[in-house]
């Protein structure tokens, strides 16, 4: 009897072993899956068995409607979220966001739409609303591919507080009837003289053997930034905007490449070479000139050559159009204005986001759509339902209003471009629009960039908008020859006692050459 006792006993220990051992093995897998580095836990949005991370972002909507979540629904599920997305239209959207940061409303990310919009809260930043990103990014590897100088453009007293969308710094060029350029001989223009042989030769030697004087060489419109002056400006090293002399910064138009351009200008424009009455023409009449066989030349976006031509062959079924980019000044150089190099900027409230444990895990998920996989969705959709891949490349459907419905709003939250977060270039069937893709990006090599971009001027951003319109107008006064040199000198000492020299001392007050 005494002996089956201790057989049951020992029998029992046995099993009690076994349990424990079992408890400790369960307990060392667990610490496995959920054990690791804390630094490269706060990159996490919630992997593996933990529960979605749950967030709000307001966004600016440029489609009729608020999209369908199919698309929301993939990056769900690829960052472990559960995201909620407050669309506001565009045309609404300052306001809504002036009223939820008044109100103390804002969501826990926030796109500003534009460079404007973000000045306007610069007051917001300076008192620490906002936070700061500088000590937390180094955590995170695909943020850090974010460009530097991008970044540099958005920071506020030598301070990061956003996350950008790219946009590529340059887009400008020429876009010209080739089969024109063709009949005359013509190759595209590589200096400011050849341009105007070409504005002329397309204004005087009958390019559409019309056997008639009906056609001109450049079709522009009322705008000294978009339009071509800017860019003919660039070609001739005028500043951005802005530019240094003698260690200090001064507008654009206080320097004499600025006057050279506007004399190239009253050139072409007395020899009837572009449209006489391009200071009141439309960006739609402008291209219309172009798309109707008025004109040959058209400055600005090259981009636009997908949509010029889709609506001039209905127009000329025989018409050629090219692009091109790079025309050399009386320096001999090629330079070209650029823009900060964003679009939307993404910044975190403290009034919503109260912790950095809550930050790093948004930071996180932003840090997660900087990959391919999650920005391919959020940028072309679904493969084989919103795009096809061509040659590494994404070739969207047909339908529009299956994209509009269901794909294009999400590509208001996306950081970086496709350089730094890997996802698809798009894929272009018409050769001179591929071919301005191409020529972003060799733009770059050559950038007029301007110096007061990460500056602070409130003068400027008070008044800037009204004393810009006494330059404007000035310069198409001297255009038109209904001003001389004298003239136009006075209109620059007329903005600087309106303002303009409060404007040059605050810029310079922070500037460092």
């Amino acid at each position: 009897m005494l002996s089956c006792r201790k057989f049951v006993m020992g029998l029992m220990f046995v099993m009690l072993a076994m349990i424990l051992l079992a408890c400790n093995n369960e307990s060392a897998s667990s610490n496995e899956v959920e054990g690791g580095n804390d630094e490269d836990q706060s990159m996490d949005v919630g992997e593996g068995d933990q529960e979605p991370f749950a967030f709000t972002i307001m966004a600016n909507l440029h489609t009729p409607e608020v999209p369908a979540e199919t698309v929301l629904e993939e990056i769900e599920q690829l960052t472990n979220t559960e995201i909620e997305i407050q669309w506001v239209p565009d045309n609404n959207y300052e306001d809504r966001l002036n009223t939820a940061f008044a109100t103390n409303t804002l969501p826990e990310a926030v796109f500003l739409k534009n460079q404007s919009t973000f000045i306007q809260f610069r007051d917001a930043i300076q008192d620490g609303q906002f936070w700061e990103l500088d000590p937390y990014l180094d955590q995170f590897e695909n943020l850090q591919k974010l460009k530097d100088n991008v970044q540099d453009n958005t920071r506020v007293d030598g301070k990061l507080y956003t996350l950008y969308q790219g946009r590529p710094l340059s887009r400008q060029g020429i876009i010209y009837r080739k089969d024109w350029a063709d009949y005359l001989g013509l190759e595209a223009p590589t200096t400011t003289e050849e341009f105007f042989e070409m504005a002329r030769a397309f204004t005087e030697d009958d390019p559409n053997q019309s056997g008639s004087d009906n056609t001109f060489g450049i079709t522009d419109r009322n705008d000294l930034i978009y339009g071509a002056f800017k860019t003919i400006a660039s070609w001739f090293n005028t500043p951005n905007n802005w530019g240094e002399r003698e260690g200090e910064l001064l507008p654009e138009f206080m320097f004499d490449e600025y006057f050279e351009t506007m004399e190239y200008f009253k050139a072409l424009h007395e020899n009837g070479y572009i449209n006489q009455d391009f200071p009141v023409t439309s960006k739609v009449d402008q291209q219309e000139f172009f798309k109707n066989g008025s004109a040959g030349i058209y400055i600005g976006s090259m981009g636009d050559v997908v949509s010029i031509y889709s609506d001039a062959v209905t127009i000329n079924p025989d018409v050629e159009l090219d692009v091109h980019n790079y025309v050399e000044g009386p320096t001999g150089e090629y330079g070209i204005w650029s823009i900060p190099g964003y679009g939307n900027l993404v910044m975190f409230p403290k009034s919503s986001v109260e912790t950095e444990e809550e930050l790093l895990k948004i930071l996180g998920f932003f840090d997660q759509m900087m990959t391919p996989e999650v920005m391919n969705y959020a940028y072309w959709g679904i493969e084989d339902v919103h795009y096809e891949v061509i040659d590494g490349q994404a070739l969207p459907v047909d339908d529009t209003a299956l994209l509009d419905r269901e794909v294009r709003p999400y590509q208001a939250i996306e950081v970086g471009e496709a350089e730094t977060n890997g996802r698809y270039e798009g894929y272009f069937d018409y050769e001179p629009k591929a071919k301005s893709e191409d020529l972003f990006i060799d733009n770059e090599n050559y950038l007029i960039e301007d110096p007061t971009v990460p500056l602070y001027s409130e003068t400027f951003t008070r008044d800037g908008a009204r004393l810009e319109q006494i330059i404007t107008d000035a310069t198409y006064q001297y255009i038109l020859g209904q001003i001389d040199q004298a003239g136009f000198d006075a209109a620059v000492e007329n903005w600087k006692s309106q303002g303009g020299q409060q404007i040059i001392d605050e810029f310079n007050e922070n500037y460092s050459n």
